[in-house]
């Protein structure tokens, strides 16, 4: 029998709809929530996920500032601008859309961004925090994984999970949120050796490569009844796929994540999730 979907649009959906409850909470204290998000440069596909990062925050209530910047920008002019958003006490939420162009640091823009306002939860402090198991405002895609996995009480504790990726983005703030949930973890990635035996024992794969020249994740590589969540992304035919031979894992599979639909909402629904904590810790912080 094939595998159950795990549906990404349905369960953002619902994070949405609390959010907005949320936010109509916050603006009776007088508190309406702000998402400001920074685009360096015209990379078509940053300019597609900041659109619709855009459009859902104003769909929930957000205010949504969109600051589109040119690509010879220099570091310390961005410094300022998110200077300047920091020390606005109406701005909740700060982004920068990754990657940066190469002549920008990013390790030094990222760390710029209070850890108050790092709706990505990517700054060392936010990241630090996430390690003793203390963050308020976590990674979106990880967290977004979990939510996923909890809204159809796909159980974690004690169970094998294999992440291929070992990003600050995915892969390293997922493993940590996995051993939060007792899991037994294994990152693996490019040098990883027999990648396909231990893919093999693995309760829970989670794949975030987004390069399908380089893996593919195939029947033959998941044993029967596994939990598969397909984060990468990549274009075929003029399609969006995953990492994921859909086709064929799905009939082995207990729960599989389609690409479109998948994860990638759910990424968006954290970063709402993320700006609206942001505004409620900025009036009684944590």
């Amino acid at each position: 029998m094939p595998g159950r979907l795990i549906d990404g649009n349905v369960v953002s959906s619902s994070i949405r709809s609390r959010l907005t409850n949320r936010i109509t909470k916050l603006k009776e204290k007088g508190i309406s929530p702000c998402l400001a998000t920074i685009l360096v440069g015209n990379d078509p596909a940053s300019a597609i996920y900041v659109q619709n990062k855009q459009k859902a925050a104003k769909q929930v209530g957000l205010i949504a500032q969109d600051h589109r910047l040119k690509d010879d920008l220099q570091q310390n002019e961005l410094t300022i601008l998110i200077d300047s958003l920091n020390n606005d006490s109406s701005v909740h939420g700060i982004l920068v859309q990754l990657p940066l162009p190469k002549h920008i640091n990013e390790f030094e823009i990222i760390n710029k961004i209070s850890p108050s306002k790092d709706v990505d939860g990517l700054t060392s402090i936010n990241s630090g925090l996430l390690l003793h198991n203390e963050a308020s405002l976590k990674p979106c895609t990880p967290s977004g994984i979990v939510e996923l996995l909890d809204f159809y009480n796909i159980g974690i504790m004690s169970q094998n999970v294999i992440i291929v990726n070992r990003s600050i983005l995915v892969g390293k703030p997922l493993a940590l949120l996995m051993l939060e949930r007792d899991a037994t973890v294994t990152i693996c990635h490019s040098k990883s050796v027999n990648l396909n035996r231990l893919l093999l024992q693995a309760d829970i794969i989670i794949t975030a490569v987004g390069d399908r020249s380089k893996f593919i994740l195939k029947s033959e590589m998941v044993k029967d009844k596994a939990v598969v969540i397909d984060v990468g992304t990549n274009r075929q035919s003029g399609k969006l796929v995953g990492d994921v031979d859909f086709e064929s894992v799905i009939e082995k599979a207990s729960w599989i994540t389609p690409v479109p639909g998948g994860v990638g909402p759910m990424t968006i629904a954290m970063l709402l999730s993320n700006t609206v904590t942001a505004a409620q810790n900025s009036v009684s912080p944590v």
